[in-house]
């Protein structure tokens, strides 16, 4: 059985989220995606999500391509998790191309090519906008 993780927020869940998540399964057996608490999350990008981290393991959850979903604490624990569930492949969007290079000597590291045209930074300011 070869297992793929992720990890991403996944605040205000849109199309770009579905095909990544749905391609990593295709890599796969088995698609763990860790799920950033709300202090990563705002450790990393200085804002609240608009869902909380309960919310939104649960929704990423629900998804069919989705086998287990974990509550990602800290960037510096990635090794640790990769370990832990056994993954094989590490996926991420080629946003971060490069950056989790350093786990190539644990598993395989790829990077798949983001959904044109959507991310929820540009959905909020959206929604801001017209608020």
């Amino acid at each position: 059985m070869r297992t793929v993780i992720t990890f991403g927020t996944f605040d205000v869940l849109h199309i770009g989220h579905i095909n990544i998540l749905q391609r990593a399964k295709a890599y796969g057996d088995r698609l763990v995606v860790g799920v950033s608490s709300d202090a990563l999350n705002f450790s990393k990008k200085k804002r609240n999500p608009v869902y909380p981290e309960f919310e939104r393991t649960s929704i990423i959850a629900a998804l069919n391509c989705v086998d287990e979903v974990f509550i990602e604490e800290s960037l510096e624990l990635k090794a640790d998790y990769i370990k832990k569930y056994k993954a094989d492949i590490l996926i991420m969007g080629n946003d971060w191309e490069g950056k989790f290079d350093v786990y190539k000597n644990i598993c395989e590291v790829r990077y798949l090519p983001r959904t044109e045209g959507i991310s929820t930074s540009e959905l909020i300011a959206m929604i801001k906008k017209y608020n």
